[in-house]
């Protein structure tokens, strides 16, 4: 039994069971799954599988019923934030790496649900004037700012003093660190301590074979936002993921970076998986990039039709502008609109 798509998750209590099928779910780490479901329960995935054994299971349920494919939420591992953005559940994305200039605009869209990290940024140009008032005002910041999500910091300062400072703040708080070799080589990142697993990094040009081998070393994942920027990273040896830098979609950004079929399925997990490990957030309960038991209720769906061989092709070349609903933490966020014709069937 199934209902209108939107309907039954619109008005579901939270913390409820629910149900949504499609003819294809992509888990992204373990086989798509045709004719799948996701069973959710408040914000937490509960079991994903064959709609037949979910129903079999859970059949006092009634489920949603959603056309193409469900798949993990996209992932914007580099977002420079505005006040004046509206988020960006339209394109599929549930979590971001943001970058927000001031207190102001690094709460705005942490209050509508989007998900990630949001870094504040810091680019304090000298280590007296940092002394001075630099390194108490961000530290007043991150007490203060008004954002119920997690934050990290964004270093971008020009004088090594600083930068080290941050490194070792970022490491004293717990906050996930954010900077771009665009304004500092990869070699003084790793001399001022910058680079770790606690770290991703943003690039806007290519880096040389000793570059990406260190970021390797160190585990820091690389958000990459061009083709340009994309040479030599996508061979498999670094982890790498994707940012839009300027908003829009991620995942027409990883299928323009697309050289040959042979990528489709690095570039998909690019924009989910990739994402969650940028943001430290791609293991354990509430984890962001896949779906599967104990994971976060953060999916999207994509008008797209594919079968499991073709998952992962369909998905990167026809799913720009097909996402048809975007649920955050088991609740919507976004759904386009039954008079489009993207509305979930009734079986016969």
């Amino acid at each position: 039994m199934s209902t209108r798509a939107g309907r039954l998750v619109g008005t579901r209590a939270r913390g409820a069971l629910s149900v949504h099928a499609a003819p294809l779910v992509l888990p992204v780490d373990s086989p798509p799954i045709e004719d799948g479901a996701v069973v959710v329960r408040g914000d937490r995935v509960l079991r994903v599988g064959p709609r037949r054994a979910i129903e079999a299971a859970h059949g006092h349920v009634v489920a949603t019923e959603w056309p193409g494919m469900i798949v993990p939420g996209l992932v914007d591992a580099h977002l420079r934030l505005d006040h004046s953005a509206a988020p960006p559940f339209s394109h599929g994305v549930t979590a971001v790496g943001g970058v927000a200039d001031d207190l102001d605009t690094a709460s705005t869209l942490g209050r509508t649900g989007l998900g990630g990290v949001t870094y504040l940024e810091t680019c304090c140009e000298s280590e007296s004037r940092w002394e001075e008032e630099g390194r108490d005002r961000l530290i007043t910041a991150i007490r203060e700012v008004d954002h119920p999500g997690v934050i990290g910091i964004a270093a971008h300062s020009p004088d090594p003093v600083v930068m080290e400072d941050l490194a070792v703040l970022s490491r004293t708080f717990g906050l996930r660190l954010h900077t771009e070799p665009g304004r500092h080589p990869v070699g003084f990142l790793d001399e001022v301590g910058a680079l770790g697993p606690g770290c991703h990094i943003a690039v806007s040009g290519p880096l040389d074979e000793a570059d990406r081998k260190l970021l390797r070393i160190r585990g820091t994942v690389i958000a990459i936002s061009s083709p340009f920027a994309a040479e030599g990273l996508l061979d498999g040896e670094n982890v790498v993921a994707v940012g839009t830098r300027a908003g829009g979609d991620p995942l027409a950004v990883a299928r323009a970076l697309a050289r040959d079929p042979g990528l489709d399925r690095l570039l998909v997990e690019a924009v989910t998986l990739g994402g969650a490990r940028a943001l430290g957030m791609a293991d354990g309960p509430g984890r962001l990039g896949t779906l599967g038991p104990g994971s976060r209720a953060d999916f999207a769906v994509f008008a797209v039709a594919a079968d499991g061989p073709t998952a992962y092709s369909a998905l990167l070349r026809e799913g720009p502008g097909r996402c048809v609903a975007t649920i955050v933490g088991g609740r919507p966020r976004w759904r386009l609109g039954d008079a489009q014709g993207t509305e979930a069937r009734r079986p016969a």
